[in-house]
């Protein structure tokens, strides 16, 4: 579904390396590596395929895709030292690699490359944007902790959790192109709800998947959020609308105890949180379909819809 913008996304990889040169080995290496991963890069096709959507000049959208990408590698290498992550999408993580002070460093030397992208962009709209972005993104990674720590846990906190994590910078992604269109608030509106929509969708299944998925295809042990203390949507839907206790202390002793997580997912399926979380992905999903509803139909219109029709797919 990314053929359209295939040029682009070729295009940003090569400008994407440039921008994580460094003069500073360490710094340089941190960046390669970076740059050689590659990952889905969900998240600059969102801003390409927001060009193509709104006849936006190409250069604003990759000014776009630069920012928002270079901001989500920041918080992952902050993220995998604050999680202790041995490997990031297959390597040795920067700071098992480099140490701590090389990764965080690397991590804020990321974010000063996204200010000077910002600066560039001559937007105080989209710098804003971009600002809002990183504090919901900051506030919902330290609220995640803090649910397991105080054991506050409700949909509301989840639900900001995820959009921190997550939504957030999809929707700038798209929004960010739209800002710097001069396209009028309905537009902006309309792909704002797209991506929160969708960014929502999306990260529900993968928080469906760490608990429900297979193993093998995950490439990865089911459970680790549980693991992390953390309760995802079937979780919570056993611990406060089923009221089960046992759901509960799972979560708070980190499924310390052998078969914990076996016995979660038995629980998720037997009282049908599985179908319930489903529900609510597709749900969410389909709303981000129904915000392109303003857009006339085009192949990026498509290409998007596709992406929404996606999260419904795998939430089957």
């Amino acid at each position: 579904m990314f053929d359209l913008i295939q040029p682009d996304l070729n295009d940003f990889e090569t400008r994407l390396a440039q921008e994580l040169r460094s003069s500073v080995a360490f710094i340089e290496a941190i960046g390669e590596d970076l740059a050689g991963a590659g990952g889905k890069r969900l998240r600059p096709a969102l801003a390409f395929l927001a060009g193509r959507l709104l006849g936006a000049n190409s250069e604003a959208a990759m000014q776009v895709a630069l920012a928002v990408e270079l901001l989500h590698s920041a918080s992952l290498l902050h993220d995998d030292l604050i999680d202790n992550a041995a490997t990031r999408r297959g390597h040795e993580a920067a700071f098992k690699r480099y140490g701590n002070v090389v990764s965080v460093m690397s991590g804020d030397y990321l974010l000063a490359k996204v200010l000077r992208l910002l600066a560039r962009s001559e937007s105080s709209a989209f710098t804003l944007l971009m600002a809002d972005a990183a504090t919901e993104l900051c506030e919902g990674e330290v609220l995640q902790f803090q649910m397991a720590a105080l054991e506050n846990y409700s949909f509301e906190n989840y639900f900001k959790v995820i959009e921190g994590k997550t939504a957030v910078l999809l929707s700038a992604a798209l929004e960010g192109v739209a800002i710097l269109a001069g396209a009028d608030p309905v537009v902006r509106t309309a792909l704002r709800r797209f991506g929160m929509s969708y960014g929502r969708a999306f990260q529900m299944q993968d928080d469906y998947l760490d608990l429900l998925g297979d193993e093998q295809a995950l490439g990865k042990p089911i459970g680790g959020d549980l693991r992390e203390g953390k309760a995802t949507y079937a979780v919570l839907l056993l611990m406060l609308k089923h009221g089960l206790d046992e759901a509960g202390s799972i979560v708070r002793r980190h499924a310390r105890q052998g078969g914990d997580v076996a016995r979660m997912v038995a629980l998720v399926r037997e009282y049908g949180a599985d179908q319930e979380a489903k529900a609510r992905i597709r749900a969410e999903a389909e709303a981000a379909s129904a915000a392109l509803a303003a857009f006339p139909d085009s192949p990026a219109k498509a290409a998007l819809t596709a992406l929404a029709q996606r999260e419904i797919a795998r939430a089957a």
